[in-house]
């Protein structure tokens, strides 16, 4: 098992609700903050992220970790990270696999990486150095993408289950970002549930994208699509009950109409446990069983 709590359903704490949350108590689960927002200690930030703590569990959620980068780890920013979590007692800590910097410079993006042997190994070591300075096992979530590399040996689903069983992290399953990367790319998004280790996922996204020509984009300033609700029905019945988070970052509507994402959600998994749908899967190989002989 992948040892990380079932939180229930929550959503992204927000500036544009901080008031609304602090002092309505709304009836949602828990929260996931960006942690890059809070890392600098004082100020209403801090304020807001103390006061939510205490009347709900928060999980910490970064886009600066660069796991894949070849520059070295910012300590610095680690030790912000630490900080943080010392204060706050986060469910979990989470961030991206990709890389976002190079050469010193930050690019504000999350870039793909190539899925080879190299590349696994690399990551690998830089999440379990990652897990060490935290003092805690980290969820790694997989990221929409809008290229593919050449000299990739395995898919991204097979990347992922030996990244886990490699680093012994957890996986924090994006299911819009398999639906945009599936459409993108042109494979079929319920393979990468069925390819993914179910003993791993601790956390599940959902969001809304946009469309740019051809190319299906992250861009969370849009409702849950039907499609992507589907697939959450089919990740359901794969996982069974997993904390499930509704990003909604730009074109943000009121409080009351996030919660009702998230509130289809809980309706959905729900409705998929009743059925007996859900079920039990075995542990996933790990990469040097699957690829023997």
């Amino acid at each position: 098992m992948h040892g990380f709590p079932n939180l229930g359903h929550g959503i992204g704490l927000r500036t544009v609700h901080y008031r609304e949350v602090v002092a309505d108590r709304p009836a949602v689960d828990w929260f996931e903050v960006i942690t890059e927002n809070f890392t600098m200690p004082g100020g209403n930030p801090r304020r807001v992220l103390r006061a939510v703590r205490e009347r709900y569990p928060v999980v910490l959620h970064g886009v600066s970790l660069s796991l894949g980068s070849v520059d070295p780890l910012n300590e610095a920013y680690l030790s912000d990270v630490a900080e943080l979590a010392a204060e706050t007692e986060p469910a979990w800590i989470s961030d991206h696999l990709c890389f976002s910097s190079f050469g010193g410079h930050t690019g504000h993006d999350l870039w793909p990486l190539p899925y080879t042997e190299e590349a696994l190994a690399h990551v690998s070591a830089r999440i379990v150095r990652v897990q060490e300075r935290l003092g805690r096992r980290i969820l790694v979530e997989n990221v929409s993408s809008y290229l593919r590399y050449a000299h990739s040996t395995v898919t991204e689903w097979e990347f992922l289950t030996a990244l886990c069983h490699r680093a012994d992290c957890g996986l924090l399953l994006d299911v819009n970002n398999v639906y945009v990367s599936a459409k993108n790319h042109g494979f079929d998004a319920r393979t990468f549930l069925q390819g993914v280790p179910a003993d791993r996922v601790g956390q599940i996204h959902l969001a809304g994208h946009s469309a740019d020509g051809p190319l299906l984009l992250d861009t969370h300033d849009h409702p849950v699509c039907d499609d992507v609700w589907e697939l959450y029905r089919d990740a359901v019945a794969r996982f069974g009950p997993v904390s499930t988070l509704v990003e909604w970052d730009a074109q943000i509507p009121p409080l009351g109409r996030v919660i009702e994402e998230t509130q289809r959600a809980a309706a959905i998994e729900a409705e998929v446990t009743a059925s007996g749908t859900a079920v039990a899967f075995a542990p996933s190989q790990s990469w040097e069983a699957s690829h023997a002989g």
